[in-house]
């Protein structure tokens, strides 16, 4: 009987979560009321409050458990000398942030008001940057003379990969990284 009530909290807490993500990510969190979300949830609204005190820790929780960046090693970057574009291609396709569209959503909406949101944000964009800069690097290993211009061409390709969801969203135009990691191999000399 007992294991039966802990799984029942279980999935009372993750129940909140999931209509947490799905209203942050609709409505955002401002426009989400803890009422609203122990409805979608189907559970009462002190019991939110049990598990998550302000509404505020809901966000935290959401960012903290549903979002993953993996961080890699230096050695674990891909690169192929004298490949730039392939190079960036390749870790286009390894991407590091693991999330639901919803999550992600509600990162890109968040972070301009909520901590937690941007600290996560910003992490993940150190990730990229890192990745793009030692991936490039490696490509172009007789440019490691000219750290500006590769650390440019990284933080751009490092921006295109985080922000192409929402650069879709505020063009309608799709953005492919193949062509932009194309663009900045030539942007550095290097086809």
């Amino acid at each position: 009987m007992r294991a039966s009530k802990k799984d029942d909290e279980a999935d009372a807490r993750t129940r909140i979560l999931d209509a947490a993500e799905s209203l942050f990510a609709e409505r955002g969190y401002d426009a989400s009321s803890t009422a609203r979300i122990a409805r979608l949830a189907r559970v009462p609204k002190g019991l939110v409050f049990h598990y998550f005190p302000q509404k505020i820790d809901v966000l935290i929780a959401l960012i903290d458990e549903r979002t993953f960046i993996e961080e890699l090693t230096e050695e674990a970057v891909e690169a192929v000398p004298g490949d730039p574009a392939g190079t960036l291609r390749r870790l286009a396709r390894r991407f590091p942030l693991r999330a639901s569209p919803a999550m992600r959503r509600i990162l890109f909406r968040e972070a301009d008001t909520h901590t937690s949101v941007r600290d996560r944000l910003g992490r993940l964009n150190s990730e990229v940057f890192g990745r793009a800069r030692r991936a490039l690097e490696l490509a172009l290993p007789g440019a490691r003379g000219d750290q500006a211009r590769l650390e440019a061409a990284a933080a751009t390709f490092a921006a295109v990969l985080i922000y192409q969801e929402n650069l879709s969203q505020l063009t309608g135009q799709a953005v492919d990284p193949d062509a932009v990691a194309d663009l900045i191999a030539r942007a550095l000399g290097a086809t």
